[in-house]
């Protein structure tokens, strides 16, 4: 039986072709020889010209003597096109070849920049659900083919390919080499780290450029689309304001970002959305609102506006965040807060106004526009392009690749439970952990039917109860995968998201915004999960 590394595989869980990749391992490792040694879905990354790639190997195995082979595995249907084989992934299209040479090559310049020999290895490719038709236009080998006709041949071809030579030292080097890259991206979470690390540097233009503005009085309006820096430009400017000895308040509409930023915030600054801020206020003058009632907020945002505040509410530098979601008349509220020659700064992104509100006129103040998306990768902003979500003045700006826009449909409420269900197996099988994922679900909290549910499946769901505790800190049910609505998520991001319960009759501008906002969440991986009328009306937007 031959060994298999990471040694916890039959462990895992898998769907669909992930789990036919794990009957696959499960067949290499009892009939191939003891001395072969099998490494199973292989993440690895580098840079290169500037652009840094992330994939995977479904197999690479090493005979004693340090050769490799390395087995691309294709399940399901294939089309044969005259530039070669090509797999459809939703509406999107791979060449079989070019992965497969990608990945060969990915491992070739890493072991080499190791300071290594160069290394010995070779290539296959198994599709054992697909006839090749026409082996000569494949784009590989067709000694290199293993389809549904030879696929009871699959352990002979890669005996055949990868004798079982003399033991060797070079060996012990190829798999310490294929140890260290499943060590250093265990699951895709260094990949995760060093994305996030890239999009921190990449962004940080708009906080170094946007604090370097001078204008008197300081009023200055930062109008960037999603990922392009805006909270890195929000935390440097407070952070300058904390050295400098200013009072510093950061506002917006979204509790949920609100409380992150709150957990960030330096010395005695202050972080809450608008009605916060309202309901302290009115607290401090001794007025109590009564949150039972349903004119709560409307109480708060009266008394927010008549209630003079107290003298110790004025601060040196005031951050709206979210500015898309204000409403006109609360700018003057806030700034009745700001000192004497104080800063504002007003951040916004029409593209997220989710609730209709009307662009705010902001006269005398200084714009400073960004419209470049550092977080998405490359290939998720080409896809929703295609698909009509991604306006024409926004531009790319992560180097990374790899990843596309995966599209799953249903058609009723079981159906999206399954699919959501079968987003995260996918997402697991990738290799992200459970709290690098996150389910949002394009509908309200009083209209999901997702939000119902504390666990789907064997997934335990984290949600926000709609209660606070005593401190005011929102109350979130038990569970691994956050799970929140589009309009809460907003501002937040994670490596992998799930965008669920998508469903529209029209696509009309406020459906598309609430697409672009749950989309542009997702820094490696993105899965729609949508009704099957929504996929209908969105890939008629799609372009070959």
């Amino acid at each position: 039986m031959a060994k298999v590394i990471p040694a916890n595989w039959q462990a895992m869980e898998a769907v669909g072709a992930a789990q036919r990749e794990l009957e696959t391992l499960a067949w290499l490792a009892r009939d191939l020889p003891d001395e072969y040694t099998v490494f199973h879905g292989i993440h690895w990354m580098r840079v290169e010209q500037n652009a840094s790639l992330f994939g995977e190997i479904d197999f690479a195995i090493v005979s004693p003597g340090g050769h490799l082979l390395v087995i691309e595995q294709k399940s399901g249907f294939l089309l044969e096109t005259e530039s070669g084989l090509i797999k459809r992934y939703g509406n999107t299209e791979k060449k079989v070849a070019m992965q497969l040479n990608r990945n060969v090559q990915g491992l070739q310049s890493r072991f080499s920049a190791n300071g290594h020999e160069k290394l010995p290895i070779d290539l296959l490719l198994y599709c054992p659900d697909h006839l090749v038709k026409r082996p000569d236009i494949a784009g590989v080998d067709p000694s290199r083919i293993v389809d549904a006709k030879r696929k009871e041949q699959l352990i002979d071809v890669i005996c055949g390919l990868l004798p079982l030579d003399a033991p060797a030292p070079l060996a012990e080097r190829v798999k310490a080499f294929l140890g260290q890259i499943l060590s250093l991206v265990p699951e895709i979470g260094a990949v995760a780290r060093e994305a996030e690390a890239l999009q921190t540097r990449l962004a940080g233009g708009l906080a170094t450029w946007g604090r370097r503005i001078e204008c008197d009085p300081f009023r200055v309006r930062v109008i960037g689309t999603a990922g392009s820096g805006k909270s890195q430009l929000a935390l440097a400017a407070l952070n300058d304001a904390h050295r400098a000895g200013r009072r510093a308040l950061y506002v917006c509409y979204n509790r949920p970002l609100a409380d992150h930023m709150a957990h960030l915030l330096p010395g005695s600054a202050m972080a809450g959305t608008y009605h916060q801020l309202g309901d302290r206020m009115l607290r401090a003058a001794g007025q109590i609102v009564d949150f039972s009632q349903t004119d709560a907020f409307a109480t708060i945002e009266q008394g927010f506006a008549t209630t003079p505040p107290p003298q110790d509410w004025l601060f040196d530098e005031i951050i709206v965040d979210e500015g898309q979601d204000f409403r006109a008349e609360w700018l003057p509220n806030l700034l009745r807060l700001l000192a004497p020659q104080g800063r504002a700064w007003w951040l916004e992104d029409p593209m997220q106004n989710l609730y209709g509100r009307p662009p705010i006129a902001l006269p005398g103040w200084v714009t400073l526009r960004s419209e470049t998306n550092y977080r998405s990768p490359r290939d998720i902003l080409s896809g929703l392009a295609r698909l009509g979500l991604m306006p024409d003045h926004i531009e790319g700006g992560s180097p990374l690749t790899g990843s596309e826009v995966e599209i799953l449909t249903y058609t009723d409420t079981r159906g999206m439970i399954d699919q959501t269900k079968k987003a995260l197996a996918q997402g697991l099988a990738a290799g992200f952990k459970r709290p690098q994922m996150a389910i949002v679900t394009f509908r309200g909290r009083e209209h999901s039917q997702l939000l119902g549910f504390d666990r789907i499946g064997p997934y335990a769901l984290k949600s926000f109860t709609g209660q606070y505790d005593l401190l005011g800190n929102p109350i979130y049910s038990d569970g691994e995968i956050l799970t929140e609505t589009v309009y809460r998520f907003k501002g937040q991001s994670a490596p992998c998201i799930v965008f669920t319960e998508i469903d529209f009759e029209h696509l009309d501008e406020m459906a598309m915004r609430k697409l672009f906002v749950g989309a542009t969440r997702a820094s490696l991986k993105l899965v729609l999960v949508m009704s099957e009328r929504a996929g209908d009306r969105l890939l008629k937007h799609d372009s070959p």
